[in-house]
């Protein structure tokens, strides 16, 4: 069984091109199957539908994963004993008929303008740190990258065109499974960018990868390697150390927890086109969704334009009112 996992993860990463850390929620859960083998004494490959639904059920429940969590535990198991079948490892499908839990998605939360404008303004300009942490939060405030996206940044990602007469910038970037889109750079987030680039404590370190090329955003604290070792792929930034800046910064500009992670501002991200009516095929392409639904959330999210819009059509508006009276005179 465990071989047989290890093999379909493998196809997974390789074959289908899902994320590493994709496959690695896949392994976790598909390590919890074992363990409900174990526990009920049956084969992986023996178990029945009656079983499976006792294992994303009360035995996931009992391990206090969320509805959420359970989803994509359903997920894991339905790829992979329909990979089982298909490669003739078992001749019945157990998860055929497996159901997905309820979902308990709920509406994300997006960082405010003030709180993004507090967030900059914490990055201290004459500092290197400064520069480089006022690019990072630029461009996953002014595009919309996923922290993942930032993290694999290399220089050669970066992308000069004519805009008008002028040069601007844009950035090919790569997340889940090594997905590729093409995102124009705001010209303020460029700003940032161009100062960091040119920066001269960044030109004196070695950030120079085995293909030529440059890693982007480079790490100043070395805990992982040898010192003679710290160079090239070594001095990647890396994605908790990208969300431990976004949390220590939001923290000292007093910004509200659950805002203090990259994703809060990719969610201002998506937030703001809906407010300023991108279409929803431009939104989903910016943002790198495959799911449309994904990407309209964000138009219940617009509360400026929904809040024009409901002045302009809810029905108390249009009747005569003591509360209609009083907003007259206000205004």
């Amino acid at each position: 069984m465990k071989n047989l996992i290890k093999e379909w993860l493998h196809f997974k990463l390789m074959n289908e091109g899902k994320s590493s850390e994709t496959t690695k929620k896949y392994g976790y859960y598909l390590s919890l199957l074992e363990q409900f083998c174990d526990a009920e004494g049956v084969k992986g490959l023996a178990i029945t539908t009656k079983q499976m639904e006792m294992f994303v059920g009360l035995f996931l429940h009992n391990k206090k994963l969320k509805p959420s969590s359970r989803r994509t535990a359903v997920a894991a198991v339905k790829g992979f004993y329909k990979w089982l079948s298909s490669e003739g490892y078992i001749a019945h499908d157990p998860t055929v008929s497996l159901p997905y839990p309820a979902s308990d998605k709920k509406i994300p939360v997006a960082m405010g303008l003030k709180n993004f404008e507090k967030l900059l303004q914490q990055c201290d300009l004459d500092t290197f740190l400064g520069v480089r942490d006022a690019a990072i939060i630029a461009l996953l405030g002014g595009c919309g990258f996923r922290v993942g996206g930032i993290a694999g940044l290399n220089q050669s990602h970066i992308v000069i065109y004519d805009y008008q007469g002028t040069d601007r910038m844009a950035i090919r970037v790569f997340e889940k499974g090594k997905k590729e889109r093409m995102v124009p750079v705001p010209l303020e987030a460029q700003i940032y960018l161009r100062v960091y680039i040119g920066h001269p404590e960044l030109n004196s370190i070695n950030r120079t990868l085995a293909n030529g090329d440059q890693v982007l955003f480079v790490s100043v604290q070395n805990r992982k390697v040898n010192e003679w070792d710290y160079y090239g792929e070594n001095r990647r930034m890396g994605i908790r150390s990208i969300q431990k800046m976004i949390e220590q910064r939001g923290e000292k500009a007093g910004i509200p927890a659950d805002q203090c992670h990259p994703h809060a501002l990719r969610h201002l991200t998506g937030t703001e086109y809906a407010e300023n009516d991108l279409d929803l095929i431009t939104r989903q392409m910016l943002l790198g969704h495959s799911d449309p639904n994904a990407t309209a959330i964000y138009t219940q999210m617009a509360m400026r334009k929904l809040t024009e819009q409901i002045d302009k059509a809810n029905p108390l508006g249009k009747v005569s009112s003591a509360a209609g009276a009083l907003i007259s005179q206000l205004k």
